[in-house]
């Protein structure tokens, strides 16, 4: 490769000619090995007789250059050019104190000339980046910095972001820096500064990309200004204003916090009620004119209508006549006409006032006689409770007035097995006894519904139509395909215990409950978990039968906003199937754990969409045609049209809203002489309860105390679980374990799921048998319950868990007669009464009132029977009760408030007046 020592003299012992040193025209460039491929270097002299490349501080030989040689015709000199190749194995192989190198030595007749130094390496660019771009979460016009690294190189490698892809130049962005060693930085972020960066390293021999950073620019919301209070919610009286703001200047975005505070306030208003006018007394008549008139007069200030009342009905003048209408054609007195006409005219009158007078006494006698006959054969329009209660009551009979002749049986004793159908709050009994009393002991049929029957309203409406009497049946009766294998419950495993010591993580399938109902309705319940599904008589067309069904999610649910300002407060139900057809709302019955109070809670009604995401149905306090939601203490009763799933959310608007939270402690035995108590902290819901006793029953846990009910208040404060009272010289905690804690947003935002804590106890001797101590369970600043441990801990006597509601029912639905309180016939008269528009009100509207159904009755006014719906709602709302004693009272008050007419005391209810 190289020449020898011999051939080192040899350049030198070249003769010089007559002219110029050489001079350089080309160079050798410094140059890199890229993979194998060899590099040529290149120099090119003029005056030049010879050239030669030194590497590296030797010659190299002359049979590796390549040389030419040409005669500039410009300035007429030689001109020489020489090149080499230098491969990768030559600059492995040399191992210098600096990198390889080669220059140029020219030769002419005055002497030498060397060449600049040239150095060549072998490229290369390492894989890894020393450091990656690391994702960020900045707010808007926050500085962001993006650091990056590039891999190691030869030559250094260059650095480019990109952006989406896409190339960030510095040039066109007064806001972007990519100048300061590599990094990127953007001063000022904006939305648009959102997006995936990639760092792109590159020289001659490849290109690297680092790890994508993902940067977020997110806008934290701000509230807009309140808007003007709305006007009094009432016409007249105290009421409720509100206003409200969104969180919308700016709206949250990519993740930036909710706005903090409440999204609407309320403010009591006093409304100036409307003042109807009143007459004043009539003043005295005026003197006897030349007309035979006197007049009086009165005034519509007693008093005067005020703030939108109604004016006077009536005249404001009277007159009369005021000689006895004993005035002539011609105005003239009587006593101006001749006497013979005045005796003449008095015979006239006599005699037509005793016609009259016969006449009268006539249709008196006749119209009494018809009126006690058809008093005594039909009887008057008066409600008596007991005709409907006497028919199916429960429990609570309400025996027959005493000394009311107009009572049809009314020595009957009552029926104590009456109505034991619902005995159950939310289970139905497997018996399904609902029995009813015959009828034909308490009624005679109607040939005619216009037909009055004794002095009860309910038999004018005709109750006294034969109800079906109901024998036991067998559980195995059930309809087809609705045995006890309908029932769908997963295995019951732990989930999700926020707890100081982590135990195993549950998974808890959905519990899932199946019914076939046709023309005749009926009822789905699942046991123990509030939840139920009733489906009116009618609302499926005849010859048509639907399998329906509910499901409750028992697994986290997602209804309520990930913002923290939505808080659950029911579990997730689904009714079904989605292509179901009906003509009128079922009533959907759901538990839930608010303390109700309109002033400190806007709870809503949400819908589950096909996309996934949840919608809002309605406000509980809004009027709304599209579903009725009607709020009781624990549960929420649902008029529905439309299939899917549901759930109730809350958003508190005070400090002072409230949750229940239902409290449990359990307790087993575990090995070592050691005690574990479990305290349980769950939204009080029948279903969320449910999930703690599967929990406890698979791990043979012993309710040591009754469960109580705390409220949790949304003021921010934390719950403390602490044990009090142990035998210090029987018993032994471990340190620091007296007292444990849950953070208000474990507790608020706990979506159904139950918290619990652990106690671990030790024995120091195995004498002791007994464990007695106080669990207090309290939020800071808030409420306190204390649950009284007093339990034998010897394993022998080591119980499971008990079911603390009708665990063993397995009858879910029924369907037909069997299904409702109210019977058919009974229900049919009902609403054909009082679905009629009537003169004296009595329709469906004072139905809704006397049950105390008084708002949003616009849903029922555009329901085919109004009466009907606001019947399944009561229905609904009284499955937990055994009688029918609050709408047998309900309308017994309508026919005591209006069998009598507000003038004249007499009774206004005829026979066939206004009910069919």
């Amino acid at each position: 490769m190289r020449v020898g020592t011999s051939s080192d003299a040899l350049p030198d012992s070249l003769p010089s000619v007559p002219g110029t040193l050489p001079h350089f025209l080309q160079e050798p460039v410094d140059a890199y090995i890229i993979k194998s491929n060899p590099i040529k270097l290149r120099c090119r002299a003029a005056p030049a007789l010879q050239i030669f490349f030194k590497c590296n501080g030797e010659w190299v030989h002359q049979n590796q250059h390549m040389s030419q040689e040409y005669l500039d015709e410009e300035t007429g000199l030689r001109v020489r050019e020489v090149m080499i190749n230098v491969s990768r194995q030559q600059v492995e192989d040399f191992h210098g104190p600096e990198d390889y190198w080669c220059l140029c030595v020219a030769w002419s007749h005055l002497g030498t000339s060397k060449s600049r130094k040239a150095t060549v390496r072998i490229a290369y660019l390492r894989k890894n980046f020393e450091q990656d771009p690391q994702g960020k979460e900045v707010p808007i016009k926050g500085m962001i910095v993006l650091h990056c690294r590039p891999p190691e190189g030869v030559p250094v490698a260059e650095v480019e972001w990109l952006k989406n892809e896409e190339a960030v130049s510095s040039l066109n962005d007064d806001n972007i820096d990519t100048r300061a060693d590599h990094n990127l930085i953007i001063n000022e972020a904006r939305l648009s500064d959102s997006g995936n960066y990639t760092c792109l390293a590159s020289n001659i021999v490849a290109k690297r990309r680092s790890a994508t950073a993902t940067v977020v620019v997110f806008v934290n919301g701000g509230w807009s200004l309140w808007t003007e209070w709305s006007p009094c919610n009432v016409r007249c009286g105290r009421g409720v204003q509100k206003r409200s703001r969104t969180c919308t200047n700016p709206a949250p975005l990519n993740g930036g916090s909710f706005c903090e505070g409440m999204s609407m306030q309320k403010i009591t208003c006093n409304a100036l009620c409307p003042v109807d006018g009143g007459w004043e007394e009539w003043s005295e008549w005026t003197v006897c004119g030349s007309g035979c008139e006197r007049e009086r007069r009165r005034a519509c200030t007693a008093p005067a209508p005020k703030h939108g009342g109604r004016e006077c009905e009536g005249a404001p003048q009277d007159t009369e006549n005021c000689t006895g209408e004993l005035c002539t054609h011609n105005r003239k007195l009587l006593h101006d006409v001749k006497p013979q006409s005045i005796e003449g005219t008095n015979d006239v009158a006599l005699y037509s006032g005793l016609a009259a007078g016969v006449i009268a006494v006539a249709v008196l006698v006749v119209a009494v006689m018809l009126y006690r006959k058809n008093r005594s054969e039909y009887g008057v329009d008066v409600i008596d409770s007991s005709t409907l209660t006497g028919g199916f009551q429960s429990f609570n009979f309400k025996t027959t007035r005493q000394g009311n002749p107009l009572l049809i049986n009314s020595s009957m004793p009552p029926d104590l097995t009456v109505g034991r159908a619902y005995s159950s709050p939310i289970c139905f009994q497997d018996s399904m006894d609902k029995e009813l009393m015959s009828e034909s002991s308490l009624f005679d049929p109607l040939p005619d519904l216009k037909v009055k029957v004794q002095t009860s309203f309910m038999v004018s409406l005709g109750m006294a139509d034969r109800a079906e009497f109901h024998a036991k049946a067998h559980p195995e009766a059930l309809p087809r395909g609705l045995r006890h294998g309908d029932y769908v419950i997963g295995e019951s495993r732990e989930k999700s215990l926020l707890s100081p010591d982590p135990m195993d993580k549950p998974s808890r399938a959905p519990l899932k409950t199946v019914g076939v109902f046709g023309h005749a309705g009926g009822r789905l319940v699942a046991p123990n978990t509030g939840v139920s599904l009733l489906v009116p008589h009618g609302a499926i067309s005849e010859d048509t039968t639907w399998e329906m069904y509910m499901i409750i999610n028992q697994d986290k649910s997602s209804a309520q906003s990930d913002e923290g300002y939505e808080v659950l407060l029911s579990p997730e139900v689904t009714y079904g199937p989605p292509g179901l057809d009906l003509s009128c709302p079922v009533a959907m019955t759901i538990a839930h754990c608010a303390e109700v109070d309109a002033e400190n809670w806007n709870i809503r009604l949400k819908r589950l969409t096909q996309e996934k995401k949840w919608e809002e149905v309605m406000s509980v306090e809004d009027e709304t045609t599209s579903c009725y939601c009607l709020m009781d203490s624990h549960s929420c009763h649902l008029l529905l049209d439309r299939p899917g799933c549901y759930a109730l959310v809350g958003e508190p608007l005070t400090e002072q809203a409230a949750k229940r939270l239902k409290l449990a402690v359990f307790g087993s035995v575990g090995a070592n002489m050691d005690y574990s108590l479990r305290v349980y902290c769950v939204d009080d819901t029948p279903n969320a309860f449910q999930g703690v006793v599967a929990m406890e029953k698979g791990k043979g846990g012993q309710l040591l105390e009754e469960q109580k009910t705390l409220l949790f208040k949304g003021n921010t404060f934390s719950l403390q679980v602490s044990i009090q009272d142990i035998p210090q010289f029987l018993w032994n905690i471990k340190p620091f374990t007296t007292c444990q804690e849950f953070s208000f947003s474990q507790v608020w935002c706990s979506k159904q799921q139950p918290l619990h804590c652990a106690f671990s106890l030790e024995r120091y001797s195995p004498a002791t048998t007994q464990l007695s101590c106080k669990i207090s369970v309290r939020q800071v600043k808030g409420h306190e319950q204390i649950l009284q441990v007093y339990t034998s801990v010897m394993e022998r006597e080591k119980e499971a868990v008990p079911f603390f509601t009708q665990a063993d029912c397995t009858i879910t639905s029924l369907s037909g007669s069997k299904a409702f309180k109210i019977p058919l016939s009974i229900r049919q008269r009902i609403c054909a009464t009082f679905d009629t528009a009537n003169a004296k009100g009595k329709d469906w509207r004072l139905l809704a009132q006397k049950l105390r159904i008084e708002r949003n009755l616009s849903y029922f006014a555009k329901q085919r029977s109004p009466s009907a719906v606001i019947l399944s709602l009561w229905e609904a709302r009284h499955q937990d009760g055994g009688d029918l004693d609050s709408l047998a009272s309900a309308l017994e008050e309508i026919g005591k408030v209006h069998s009598r007419s507000p003038g004249n005391g007499k009774s206004s209810d005829e026979p066939g007046s206004d009910f069919p």
